[in-house]
């Protein structure tokens, strides 16, 4: 990957999106930081999928725009806009019979020409992407055969593979077990301080976000209600706000980051009578 891949910009101007009459997103402004990680979170249905889906171009925004470099991503090439923009959407399905090879290699289409064929760049990208996620091992095995940890991995090395300046994944640790989790999110930052990819993910693990995250997007009811660095964006009165939810916030021994500890009505400890 390109060593100038930490000077790609994505930003997000006045952007009104939904589905069918309703607009989820309101008036979202957004510039993403380049070269860093960012995790999008808030409560359900508060638009961050569709905010991923508006930056990816999946879904076409009533008004504002998403800006790639400058450039409206509505105005660019599809071809073009794979080569510098990857998706993982959430819960991607495998072709049946699938190879973990051939669906990783898959993220060259966007490099291929009208007449070119394959080439010994393709081969290059797709064994470093096999290797970077530690799935060479597995390249010869279906895809249907994997756990969900591997096949998460696999579903990277495709990304890998297209060799983007960005790449947005929609909730990349879903169904996975905490184990499986943190070796997603670990890959992923090995990944951002290794290529200075610029990663964009939403996340539901708010501690998780705040662990791995260099710029947290707190979003409520379809707007951007806070963003910045993790200790300024995870607080008490910004839990509350945005989940509606009473909390004590620490900082992780391990990490040095906030820690989110929810208070509910039970599990409590009593104080002494």
């Amino acid at each position: 990957m390109s060593a100038a891949a930490h000077s790609t910009s994505l930003v997000v101007s006045g952007l009104s999106a939904g589905y069918g009459e309703t607009d989820i997103l309101q008036g979202l402004d957004l510039t993403v930081p380049p070269g860093r990680i960012t995790a999008i979170v808030g409560a359900n249905a508060c638009g961050k999928s569709t905010l991923l889906r508006a930056m990816s171009r999946l879904i076409q925004p009533r008004r504002g725009q998403v800006l790639l470099d400058g450039k409206s991503i509505h105005h660019l090439p599809s071809r073009q806009l794979a080569r510098q923009l990857g998706l993982l959407p959430q819960s991607p399905i495998a072709p049946e019979g699938i190879t973990v090879a051939d669906l990783v290699s898959r993220g060259r289409h966007p490099h291929q020409g009208l007449f070119s064929g394959w080439t010994r760049a393709d081969d290059e990208a797709v064994a470093e992407a096999l290797v970077t996620t530690a799935t060479d091992g597995i390249a010869t095995r279906l895809v249907d055969e994997l756990s969900g940890g591997q096949r998460q991995r696999v579903w990277i090395a495709m990304a890998l593979a297209q060799q983007t300046d960005l790449l947005l994944l929609d909730e990349p640790t879903t169904f996975l077990d905490i184990s499986h989790q943190i070796e997603v999110l670990d890959l992923l930052t090995d990944l951002n301080r290794a290529r200075g990819t610029t990663i964009v993910m939403v996340l539901h693990d708010l501690n998780l976000a705040a662990r791995y995250a260099d710029y947290l997007v707190a979003m409520a009811a379809g707007r951007l209600h806070v963003s910045g660095k993790p200790e300024d964006v995870l607080t008490e009165s910004n839990v509350r706000e945005v989940f509606g939810l009473e909390s004590r916030v620490i900082t992780d021994p391990t990490s040095g980051r906030p820690l989110m500890l929810p208070i509910g009505r039970h599990g409590m400890v009593e104080a002494a009578g």
